[in-house]
């Protein structure tokens, strides 16, 4: 009975330690597949300055953004607005 009771709790380790190992296994190559594709695929968005609309004040990826005489907007309208009320001053 006692050799019976050995026997299986022995087996029932190994199961768990086949899982465990496996299992750890699958994760150390799913960490190891993403810090290869960060590295060699790094988006420059994900280290892009963000700029200020000068115009409403929202911030933006400087790639996002249009530049006029060394200013940001977030689009075009802002653009021609802050020049239109540059003109009239």
């Amino acid at each position: 009975m006692l050799g019976k009771l050995v026997f299986f709790l022995i087996i029932a380790a190994l199961v768990y330690w086949l899982i465990k190992a496996r299992s750890s296994e699958e994760t150390g190559n799913t960490h190891e597949k993403t810090d290869e594709s960060t590295e060699s695929n790094t988006s420059p968005k994900a280290l892009e300055e963000m700029v200020r609309c000068v115009h409403c004040g929202v911030h933006l990826p400087r790639s996002e953004s249009v530049t006029s005489q060394g200013d940001f907007f977030c689009c075009n309208a802002h653009r021609l607005e802050h020049q239109d009320s540059d003109t009239s001053t």
